[in-house]
């Protein structure tokens, strides 16, 4: 948000050009104004426009003008405000007091950066900081400048011009501009990947915002904070913009409302998504409707009072002029309904396009999934079978040491059965996670096989997400697998360990090991491999023959 404080000097002295008459008529304006009467401030300000000199007079020709600006301004009527406020550049000589011209700078900095000329924005604040002013001004004239560097996203040097004023008393007094400061601060940090500060600066501003309960201030907060979780948390980022819309629809701030509204849109879907989507074609054809009524208003009091007093010549230029106007706010709206158009069926098609890819990795997870299965069975299990019954039918059974050659083949292959439908078994990835991953690794407790388990309960588990606890599950119960087949160990630990923003699980066993500068990933460890990368995890591997396995897997909460 821009600083912006205009404020009016009153004329005590009277004059040879009627003087009186153009206090009278401001201080009407200055009372319409105040009451937010806009249409009718504009026509006694006008007037006064007409009855004053703007070399005898120019501080009452330059706040006069400087407030007519400010109102087309608000309207969305940002030609007819540049327009305006020029008229008052060439009289700025004249001022003692350089205030007036300090607000006429600001009005045209804010003029510019709404129609996105960054470099005339940045240029009348420079200009504004080197006015004979009090230091208020300066510091408000150097945050306007960061503001505009933010809009041009150059957010390392905003923060060279925001972070010095931070420690100024002026701003630290007064909270509005404090909050808005550290906002600033926060989403500049926020945009160069600094995101601890960022959101701690952001923080900051949103509590002194709640203790001021400034609807437009809090909008603002609540829209910075809904882009810094948009990619971290849709859910809370889609919280902070609802709330940034209702505040933002508290004033009734339509541009602050149509922002939001974008934001939401792209984060909704089917009839959440059609129906922002209609409340923002509704909005921006009526504010679209009621600017152009406010512009159509101020250009018929302008023409009125130039109908009495200029030529008729003058008179037909001036409509020409607002004509054309009419024709390219035409056109930026047709510009504009192109864009709504166009953005929704883009994120229509993104919709689509991640549904039907989500559907085909399904079907692919499924397939391999079969396949692995499959494989196991013909290779593992139908063999045990095979030679169990050929064992039956060519061997006495009546022999006590057959009989119990038999049972334990059938008890392989009763283990073996087990082992494939555990690996393949539904996970429990809610609240009963710890338990169901206990009951996991006790199952490969055995009397020659001691586990040892430490940490599990410290883990914060709800915070992780259902695909992360899967992969962990399946690498750990890989690795016991592998253990129980290959290893020979008589003594398992498994240590978990959470640190600020990672997890780290630390496998060792004291079986017979391998030779890592041999190892090849195959089956069991690719899976591992696979399955830790997928989470965006990393793996390592430390063994030798004869001095166990270890395998230390970490990944981000």
């Amino acid at each position: 948000m821009l600083l912006s404080c205009q404020k009016q000097t009153s004329i005590n002295k009277k004059d040879i050009y009627n003087k009186l008459k153009v206090e009278k008529l401001i201080t009407i304006a200055d009372s319409l104004f105040e009451s937010n009467k806009f249409d009718s401030a504009f026509y006694y300000y006008n007037e006064a426009i007409f009855n004053c000199s703007p070399v005898k007079d120019a501080e009452s020709y330059i706040s006069t003008l400087n407030r007519m600006a400010i109102i087309q301004q608000t309207h969305g009527d940002y030609a007819g405000s540049e327009a305006t406020i020029t008229k008052a550049l060439p009289y700025a000589k004249y001022v003692k007091n350089q205030l007036h011209t300090w607000n006429l700078y600001v009005t045209l900095s804010v003029n510019y950066l709404d129609t996105y000329d960054y470099k005339n924005a940045i240029l009348y604040n420079e200009k504004a900081l080197q006015l004979n002013t009090k230091n208020w001004r300066k510091l408000a004239a150097k945050n306007n400048i960061g503001v505009v560097l933010i809009q041009e996203k150059k957010y390392y040097e905003a923060l060279t011009i925001f972070l010095p004023l931070e420690t100024k008393e002026e701003i630290i007094k007064d909270k509005e501009i404090h909050a808005s400061l550290l906002d600033n601060i926060g989403f500049c940090y926020f945009k160069i990947d600094d995101y601890k500060k960022g959101l701690d600066y952001m923080n900051r501003a949103l509590e002194i915002r709640q203790s001021v309960n400034n609807p437009f201030g809090l909008a603002k907060s609540y829209m910075h904070l809904a882009q810094f979780y948009e990619k971290r948390d849709l859910s809370l980022s889609k919280k902070y913009i609802l709330l940034s819309y209702t505040e933002y629809s508290k004033i009734k701030h339509v541009d602050g409302r149509l922002s939001a509204l974008k934001m939401i849109i792209k984060n909704s879907s089917n009839q959440e998504l059609k129906d922002y989507s209609n409340i923002y074609v509704t909005l921006s054809d009526s504010i679209e409707e009621v600017r152009q009524k406010a512009k159509n208003q101020f250009a018929k009091i302008r023409y009125d009072s130039k109908r009495e007093k200029e030529e008729n010549l003058k008179l037909k230029n001036h409509k020409a002029e607002n004509e054309l106007k009419l024709e390219i706010q035409k056109n930026r709206n047709i510009i504009s309904y192109i864009i709504i158009v166009l953005s929704l069926c883009l994120i229509l098609i993104l919709y689509y396009y991640l549904t039907s890819k989500a559907n085909r990795e399904k079907i692919e997870a499924a397939y391999n999934s079969e396949t692995r299965i499959s494989k196991k069975l013909h290779d593992e299990l139908a063999n045990d079978i095979y030679h169990t019954i050929a064992f039956a039918e060519n061997k006495n059974l009546s022999l006590l040491e057959n009989k119990e050659q038999l049972l334990n083949n059938l008890d392989t292959i009763y283990s073996r059965t087990r082992d494939i439908s555990r690996e393949n078994c539904t996970i429990c990835t809610d609240g009963n996670y710890v338990l169901s991953l206990k009951e996991m690794i006790s199952g490969f407790n055995t009397p020659n096989i001691n586990i040892l388990i430490n940490g599990l309960d410290t883990i914060s588990w709800d915070e992780i997400g259902k695909a992360k606890k899967t992969a962990i599950y399946r690498s750990l119960q890989e690795l016991l697998v592998n253990m129980k087949k290959h290893s020979e160990a008589s003594l398992v630990a498994i240590i978990f360990k959470e640190t600020n923003k990672d997890i780290t699980i630390s496998y060792t066993d004291n079986g017979k090991g391998i030779d890592t500068t041999k190892m090849v990933l195959k089956n069991g460890l690719h899976n591992i491999e696979n399955r830790i990368l997928a989470i965006k995890g990393k793996i390592n591997i430390e063994s030798d023959f004869g001095k166990g396995f270890k395998v230390y897997i970490k990944f981000p909460l």
